[in-house]
């Protein structure tokens, strides 16, 4: 029934045929594997860019408080001085720090943008209620109580991008 010449062959293919499916499932399984794991680097590579960003950001509206922004500068500059270099510094750090907003959502890109322009429009406006004569230590006493007798926005802008941070984790 069988050529004696091909029988070597169909022994060689039967015994090898299992070695062949089981290599085959091994390759398939370990293609699938890899795959799993370039997904599971992308996705921790893209929440570790947007954990940056909401640090930055965080970092970013810490030094917004008035209570840290009038530690900076000379004591010897005058209120219009001190504004000037306030608003500059807030304004730059901002333009920095801008391309944060491809990795966090608009609601709070919006909530960092208004609580950057408040800051600064409360700066002008406690300038505008002193009086020209008024000193550094005065204006930076009237700008902080203003800020401590309104809304939190910053804290609640942090709090905000803290609940963002948790959708991620």
């Amino acid at each position: 029934m069988f050529d004696s010449d091909y029988l070597p062959y169909a022994v060689a293919v039967i015994i090898a045929l299992p070695f062949l499916v089981f290599a085959k499932q091994f390759v398939n399984s370990f293609v699938r594997l890899k795959k799993q794991e370039i997904n599971f680097l992308a996705t921790k590579s893209n929440s570790e860019i947007k954990l940056h960003s909401l640090e930055r950001m965080t970092l970013f509206l810490e030094r917004l408080k008035p209570a840290n922004l009038i530690a900076k500068f000379d004591k010897n500059l005058q209120p219009h001085e001190f504004v000037f270099l306030t608003e500059k510094n807030i304004v730059e750090e901002f333009e920095y720090n801008a391309s944060q907003q491809l990795y966090i959502s608009k609601s709070s890109w919006e909530d960092i943008i208004t609580s950057k322009n408040n800051i600064i429009q409360s700066l002008h406006k406690t300038y505008e209620e002193l009086n020209e004569n008024s000193k550094l230590e005065d204006f930076k006493t009237v700008f902080l109580m203003s800020y401590l007798n309104s809304e939190d926005y910053i804290s609640d802008t942090i709090e905000n991008l803290r609940k963002e941070l948790n959708k991620i984790i």
